[in-house]
């Protein structure tokens, strides 16, 4: 029995798991800058306009946009949309001729675990890909269809409003408005971890993308784990 007067917090049961895509849930052997720089080349005649750009943890058009401007394109809408629209035909074509990549390791287990919860939660994705972009890739390796909701890199620039938007997405699915504590963001970057504390939420760090364990460990997750094998979906939602 608990002392009289004296509140015990009770952590809420796990709503809803957000996914990152690249790093976290796939390998694409990197078919996606692949894809931009074939774009750059072949729409915009810059054929090494990917040169000193970053990816990890980034959304597609702040990528774009940082193109641009060290290739002097302007960043006009017309322009996005031709980038995009040039950017997914050769996103497909590449997936299409790529051998390699895959799932992640433990990925599909840890989905078909948390569905198979006695109270199992949503899944989304969290991602900075463009829509169509994570739709070419997840369908690519079979994902695409386990996922019940999302937030996209075409929903907003920024990563942590694309938080936002997931949560948003999140809260009408289920109909209810989630606290923090029923959210999980799983990603493999310190931007993946940053845009999970915007909203609230808990974070599960995964060193699948590039990212050390030790360099995850210092941005404070709430788990850090060399794999999806590592971790059960009993310990994500307890």
């Amino acid at each position: 029995m608990r002392p009289a007067g004296r509140a015990v917090y009770a952590p809420r049961v796990v709503r809803l798991v957000l996914f990152d895509v690249d790093g976290t849930l796939i390998h694409t052997g990197g078919a996606g800058v692949k894809a931009f720089a074939r774009t750059l080349a072949s729409e915009f005649g810059q054929p090494n306009g990917t040169e000193g750009i970053k990816f990890g943890g980034r959304t597609d058009p702040s990528l774009v946009r940082e193109a641009f401007g060290n290739c002097g394109i302007p960043a006009s809408p017309e322009n996005f949309d031709r980038f995009f629209a040039a950017y997914v035909f050769w996103l497909e074509h590449l997936l299409a001729n790529n051998a390699s990549g895959g799932a992640c390791a433990g990925v599909w287990r840890l989905l078909e675990d948390l569905r198979a919860l006695p109270e199992p939660p949503a899944l989304g994705l969290l991602t900075g890909n463009i829509r169509l972009g994570a739709e070419i890739k997840l369908r690519r390796y079979g994902l695409w269809e386990v996922f019940d909701t999302g937030a996209f890199g075409d929903d907003h620039e920024d990563r942590n409003r694309i938080a936002a938007i997931a949560k948003a997405r999140g809260d009408r699915l289920l109909r209810t408005e989630l606290s923090g504590d029923q959210i999980v963001v799983v990603g493999d970057t310190p931007r993946d971890i940053a845009c999970g504390r915007a909203i609230g939420a808990k974070v599960l760090a995964v060193a699948t993308g590039g990212a050390t364990l030790e360099y995850l460990k210092a941005h404070r997750p709430d788990w850090v784990v060399e794999d999806l094998q590592r971790v059960s979906a009993a310990e994500v939602c307890r």
